[in-house]
């Protein structure tokens, strides 16, 4: 009986650029992505049922792991008995940290490891903009709508105060508002943008926080309090609505853990960067 596990890391956008709707409605991104220390943890099982199942204790509804599992045996022919994916949840829902996506991408990994063949590359930009970005998690450039993903290398140092917000936002609900308010940009912008992330010139920023700020207020307040911590750069994460304090350098992992402890903020916790490694899969 073969048991694989996995960590599914949250993400944070640590720049997020966006571009108005291609033809496909789809919006072009532009943006750094880093794993984090906060995570989902995956295990996977020979279920003894007549199909898969996904189990996921508190969190009702469709799972896009579900769905990630279905694809790969659907693209490889992987035939398998079937298995049982559970999920301890720890990452906030529906919080612009990509928990259901990095779930999904940590699904691939462990259905990878079991069938004995790699994810075929059209499956993660298939599942979502984040899962192609979290199937290696580390720190990645994030172009296209999603689908192009290139490593940027080993993640120096980071400290991450996480502060959940009492709310959720949809994602299409923050796009549609930065739509509405403007705040994309034309395509000869982002392109100047894609050049200078790639040459390492850019600093944390976040084009959709104003939209995610006008559908929840709430936003403003965690804000405040990322910025009385005294985090280096204060920024929404992703569509929101967690808010998120970057503390850089070596210390910074110890400072947002000082932070989250002093910050009186309700579930407020610190996180650090990780690499590929940290959430490879274990067991078999």
């Amino acid at each position: 009986m073969t048991v694989l596990r996995a960590r599914a890391p949250a993400k944070v956008n640590l720049c997020l650029f966006v571009g108005a709707p291609r033809e496909d409605g789809l919006h072009p991104l532009v943006s750094v992505v880093q794993a984090l220390s906060l995570a989902d943890d995956l295990t996977l099982e020979p279920a003894g049922t007549a199909e898969d199942e996904v189990v996921c204790p508190g969190i009702e509804g469709p799972n896009l792991a579900a769905r990630a599992l279905a694809l790969f045996r659907e693209a490889t022919g992987w035939d398998a008995p079937p298995q049982r994916l559970t999920i301890e949840k720890r990452i906030p829902v529906a919080a612009g940290m990509g928990g259901g996506s990095s779930d999904a991408a940590a699904t691939l990994r462990l259905a990878a490891r079991a069938a004995g063949r790699p994810v075929p590359p059209e499956l993660a930009p298939r599942l979502g903009a984040d899962v192609a970005s979290l199937l290696r998690p580390g720190r990645v450039l994030m172009t296209g709508a999603g689908e192009h993903v290139a490593p940027l290398g080993p993640p120096p140092p980071l400290g991450v105060l996480v502060l959940p917000v009492a709310a959720e936002l949809s994602t299409p609900a923050v796009y549609g508002e930065a739509d509405r308010l403007g705040l994309v940009r034309s395509h000869t912008d982002l392109a100047q943008l894609d050049a200078l992330v790639r040459v390492g010139t850019w600093a944390p920023d976040n084009d959709l926080q104003d939209a995610a700020r006008s559908l929840c207020p709430l936003i403003d307040t965690a804000l405040a309090a990322a910025r009385e911590a005294g985090a280096d750069h204060v920024l929404v994460s992703g569509s929101g609505p967690t808010v998120v304090g970057l503390f850089g350098g070596g210390d910074g992992p110890a400072r947002a853990v000082a932070a989250a402890g002093a910050s009186g903020w309700p579930r407020a916790q610190a996180a650090e960067s990780v690499d590929e490694g940290w959430a490879a899969v274990r067991g078999g």
